[in-house]
């Protein structure tokens, strides 16, 4: 049987194979977060650091570079973002002065073709002696062509429709009609005109059924064709 010392008291609780078991502390590291700072925050952070070393000069007697030479690289540092934000600043004024030159002799070539073009008098020699090109005669565009591949879809709001249809060369714009559910000759009402192939057909009673058609308007000629109806539930 164990005995017990006579001048230890024996904690009736514990057992003779209990050992406590020493905790290990975790060494931690410093952490700069250098890969989210911005320049200038660099630097900021850099001058943190030196003042705080500086203070506490007696825990850190070997700093590695030392103050002087941390001290010359936050110059450093300071002096490039300097010379790259005046370098900005001056190529963006370098930039505008450069536009607004090229801007004036842009001018002062149109200025140029118009009088060329009157000096021609339509000849397509003299232009060329001019060392401009030559513009093509404008081609008519010929009647409108039926519009076509017309769909129309549910818009993202009530009473809505949108609808789109493959564009028409030479167009002026596009006129939409609808006509309610069922479709009538004389139930077509002009909705608008567009000059995009595509739009949204706005104030319509959700619920309804709509039909919609489209045709091109050329600029001298007369509309083409009607484009084959299409029809769709308006939300």
């Amino acid at each position: 049987m164990s005995r017990y010392d006579q001048n230890e008291t024996y904690d009736g609780s514990a057992r003779y194979d209990d050992f406590a078991v020493p905790l290990t502390r975790k060494k931690m590291k410093p952490k700069l977060g250098l890969d989210r700072l911005k320049p200038h925050e660099v630097v900021a952070l850099g001058k943190t650091v030196k003042a705080a070393m500086t203070t506490n000069a007696a825990t850190f007697p070997n700093a590695n570079p030392t103050m002087v030479a941390l001290g010359a690289l936050i110059t450093a540092a300071e002096d490039g973002i300097t010379a790259s934000d005046t370098a900005d600043a001056t190529a963006k004024l370098v930039r505008t002065q450069r536009d607004t030159l090229v801007a004036a002799l842009a001018a002062g070539l149109t200025q140029e073709a118009g009088y060329v073009e009157s000096r021609a008098a339509g000849s397509a020699t003299i232009i060329e002696l001019a060392g401009m090109a030559v513009k093509a005669p404008s081609v008519p565009v010929g009647p409108m062509p039926q519009v076509l591949e017309l769909a129309v879809t549910a818009s993202d709001h009530e009473g809505w429709l949108d609808w789109m249809c493959k564009p028409v060369r030479g167009v002026s714009s596009y006129e939409v009609w609808t006509s309610p559910d069922p479709m009538t000759e004389v139930g077509w009402k002009f909705a608008f005109s567009s000059s995009k192939s595509s739009g949204t057909l706005k104030g319509l009673t959700s619920g309804s059924k709509v039909w919609v058609r489209v045709r091109a308007i050329g600029a001298e000629t007369d509309p083409g064709p009607w484009s084959d109806p299409a029809v769709k539930v308006v939300p």
